[in-house]
């Protein structure tokens, strides 16, 4: 059986999950590797058969994504040229994280596609969602990488096609301790933003993990680095909280570390405000954004001893063994 993975490369989250994906597919099949976008900063440690530019979104500095920037350096001709030459039609599967070629190709070919990701789980029954309508977000979650059957990923198993948050090894092996700092990722902020509002909680010790910064500085009693993934994973294991953005990796990271967690929304950014809404429902707290009006929800967050109780076990090989069963099932196809 020969599979295509096709994985989006925006955010750092869906190539983290490629990671433990990846070899469970192995176990079971030929796979090759596709990813598009150009915003994350993990690398996989597999070949990575096709590149493609694919649309990207680009953070702003104000707490949301910035939309000129992203209409900017996305071209259209591009997608559609990438999308006509993506050889779907070559693979018995294809397998699609949030990835907008492989899954505009295969509906344009014909081609049977399976999406597995955290944004195919939004839209199921009983899922958290949010109070506000945001149309646009609500048109990208649906259409950016449509494919013909959906699993996705979410914090509970709200029904039956929904599982739990893939744990990367990496965070599984980490050993638990508590020092005296709290991590900090916002990566739609810019540094002297957080900056400012943190440094006016002066007994705290924040190591904030920034996109921007080239290399590592402090102001006051902020501690910022560049983004390193194994400098981030001894932080976030052995930190007092962990305060980010509401994507789905590292919310889950942090409840899986039984860590303390605040979490704020990017504007414009439909998906994680469902990841808000279904965490508030969990007692995570949520702040509108980063401004100093919040800082005594911060302090009050500081203080507290909230820490969520979630078992995510380890079960990548059991859910990608469900997925092509079912496959198989409804193909009549058999293993060569």
């Amino acid at each position: 059986m020969k599979i295509l993975y096709a994985v989006q490369g925006t955010g750092n989250g869906h190539l983290s999950r490629a990671k433990e994906i990846i070899p469970a597919l192995l176990n079971r099949a030929q796979v090759d590797v596709l990813v598009s976008g150009t915003q994350a900063e993990v690398s996989i440690p597999h070949p990575i058969k096709y590149v493609y530019k694919g649309l990207s979104f680009y953070f702003g500095k104000k707490g949301g994504i910035d939309f000129i920037k992203t209409i900017k350096r996305n071209s259209i001709l591009s997608v559609l040229k990438e999308v006509k030459n993506c050889p779907v039609e070559n693979y018995d599967l294809v397998i699609n994280d949030f990835e907008p070629i492989t899954a505009m190709a295969c509906n344009l070919k014909g081609v049977k596609s399976i999406s597995l990701s955290h944004q195919s789980a939004l839209y199921t029954p009983n899922v958290p969602k949010p109070t506000h309508t945001d149309l646009i977000g609500k048109f990208i979650l649906k259409k950016y990488a449509k494919c013909s059957i959906n699993y996705g990923f979410h914090f509970k198993k709200y029904n039956d096609n929904i599982y739990t948050p893939i744990i990367r090894n990496a965070i599984r092996t980490l050993k638990r301790i508590e020092k005296d700092h709290y991590t900090v990722y916002l990566p739609s902020y810019s540094d002297k933003k957080i900056i400012e509002v943190l440094s006016e909680i002066k007994d705290i010790k924040w190591k904030v993990f920034s996109k921007n910064a080239k290399k590592y500085y402090q102001v006051k009693n902020v501690y910022v680095r560049p983004i390193d993934s194994e400098k981030f994973e001894k932080s976030l294991a052995s930190c007092k909280g962990i305060l980010c953005g509401a994507g789905f990796e590292t919310p889950a990271e942090a409840i899986y570390l039984q860590k303390k967690l605040m979490i704020i929304p990017m504007k414009n950014q439909y998906e994680q405000h469902f990841n808000a809404r279904a965490l508030e429902e969990l007692n995570v707290p949520v702040l509108n954004s980063l401004k100093k009006k919040y800082i005594p929800k911060i302090k009050m967050w500081i203080e507290s001893n909230q820490k969520i109780e979630l078992d995510f076990p380890n079960e990548t090989q059991q859910i990608i063994d469900h997925i092509l069963y079912d496959f198989i099932v409804e193909e009549d196809f058999l293993f060569v």
